[in-house]
């Protein structure tokens, strides 16, 4: 069995989270009992919500145990197998975590999910056709569940939700607008992913500023939110919210070093009557299948083009991590292990 590289965090984070929180381990790989199979993983996905599983505090995933392999999406291939569903050299996706190589339990529900790469690369099914993806997809449709001619607004516009989000959005036509740093960002949210507009929430110093940014793109006010980011990017869509809007939180990657986010003008979710809803995709399993099929259609068909950053090697993660909480990364985070 092969030698298993393995990325564990070795001590949870004092606020901003550093590259010395991980550490770099080899193991063997044990031998496959019988229901078991052995992925390679190909690419492991780096994602916000990691942050929050790093605090030894509360949040809403799980907390990361120390001295364990970091847990995360990935997708691979097939090695060995003792299972009769799956064969060597079927294309799967699941929660590897950051190793080179999985033992996994087949006879589990949802441990495992064979994928087709006919039209959609095997990449895309830990972004765009995957995890962020249905986030996407359950925040507008059962969130804000908008009528044609509506105005919404994501930001972290160009990363793997936010892109997925404007193609869906635009199919039920919307009018999509993104937040976004830095105009590299915004260019490619406008030119690439089909959003209306997208505001560079670098140039503004505070949310008064980029709330007038928001009412020149969004000359009728904001119908829906969805949010990722939080502090002062909420303070100033909630300004420009018409009455009955709906926001579906799904990140608050502004407080994810631990620090608190007030809000400005909570008032105004009375004022506006609005609905704030969090929530977490993996609780709604139910609405996978019908949102990875129109995600995988809209990918296939051109009309999501998704955008990948990616390192190589699993002693890039660390790094590859800390660069995506910091937003340096252009649309999914990615490491390539093969």
């Amino acid at each position: 069995m092969p030698q298993n590289r393995q990325i564990v965090l070795d001590n949870c984070p004092v606020g901003e989270a550093v590259a010395t929180n991980f550490k770099l381990v080899s193991t063997d790989t044990p031998a496959l009992a019988e229901g078991q199979v052995l992925v390679r993983h190909h690419y492991l996905s780096l994602d916000p919500y990691m942050r929050g599983r790093m605090n030894d505090s509360k949040s809403y995933a799980a907390a990361q145990p120390l001295g364990q392999v970091m847990i995360g999406g990935t997708v691979g291939e097939v090695v060995e197998s003792r299972h009769t569903k799956l064969a060597v050299g079927d294309k799967v996706v699941g929660m590897g975590g950051w190793q080179e190589y999985s033992v996994v339990d087949a006879n589990v529900p949802g441990s495992l999910r064979k994928v087709d790469t006919t039209h959609v690369p095997l990449s895309h099914y830990l972004g765009a056709v995957g995890m962020p993806g249905v986030t996407a997809w359950y925040g507008l449709v059962k969130i804000i569940a908008p009528k044609a001619g509506e105005t919404v607004v994501v930001s972290a516009a160009t990363g793997a939700v936010g892109s997925a989000f404007a193609a869906l959005a635009k199919a039920r036509g919307c009018r999509v607008v993104g937040i976004a740093g830095g105009p590299d960002k915004c260019a490619y949210a406008v030119n690439e992913l089909g959003f209306d507009a997208c505001v560079d929430y670098k140039e503004h110093a505070d949310y008064i500023s980029l709330s007038k940014a928001l009412k020149t793109v969004c000359p009728d006010g904001i119908d829906g939110y969805f949010e990722n980011v939080g502090g002062m990017v909420m303070d100033a869509v909630l300004v420009r919210t018409n009455a009955f809007a709906r926001i579906a939180v799904c990140g608050m990657i502004a407080g994810y070093n631990g620090a608190p986010l007030p809000m400005t003008n909570p008032a105004l979710i009375l004022v506006n009557r609005m609905k704030v809803e969090g929530f977490i995709v993996s609780e709604h399993m139910e609405v996978w299948p019908e949102a990875l099929t129109e995600l995988g259609t809209l990918v296939a068909t051109g009309k999501l083009r998704p955008r990948e950053t990616v390192a190589q090697g699993i002693e890039a993660a660390p790094e590859a991590f800390l660069g995506l909480l910091k937003g340096k990364n252009f649309g999914k985070q990615l490491v390539k292990l093969v």
